[in-house]
C-alpha cells in the first residue's frame, strides 16, 4: 500500500475515535438516585413582549390611528 492510503486510513480512524469521545463526553449525565425535583429554571415565566424605547416621532403601526378620515377630493 502506498503511504497516502495508510495516511488516509489513520486519519479516518483518528476522526472516528475523536467523534466517539466528543459524543460520550458531551452526553448529559442522568442521575437515577434520589428524587428528581427538577422544575426548570425557576422563577415566573413572563411571555409579554418587551417595551422598546423608540426615537421621538416614531410609533409602532399597532399604536397608530385606527381609522383614516376620508379627505376632500382635489379639484383641478
Amino acid at each position: 500500500m502506498s503511504s497516502l492510503v495508510v495516511d488516509l486510513v489513520l486519519c479516518g480512524l483518528a476522526y472516528v475515535v475523536l467523534i466517539y469521545f466528543v459524543a460520550t463526553l458531551t452526553k448529559p449525565k442522568i442521575s437515577r438516585k434520589g428524587d428528581n425535583n427538577d422544575d426548570g429554571d425557576g422563577g415566573i415565566e413572563d411571555y409579554t413582549p418587551p417595551k422598546i424605547d423608540l426615537p421621538p416621532g416614531i410609533i409602532w403601526p399597532s399604536d397608530g390611528p385606527k381609522s383614516k378620515t376620508p379627505t376632500e377630493p382635489l379639484e383641478a
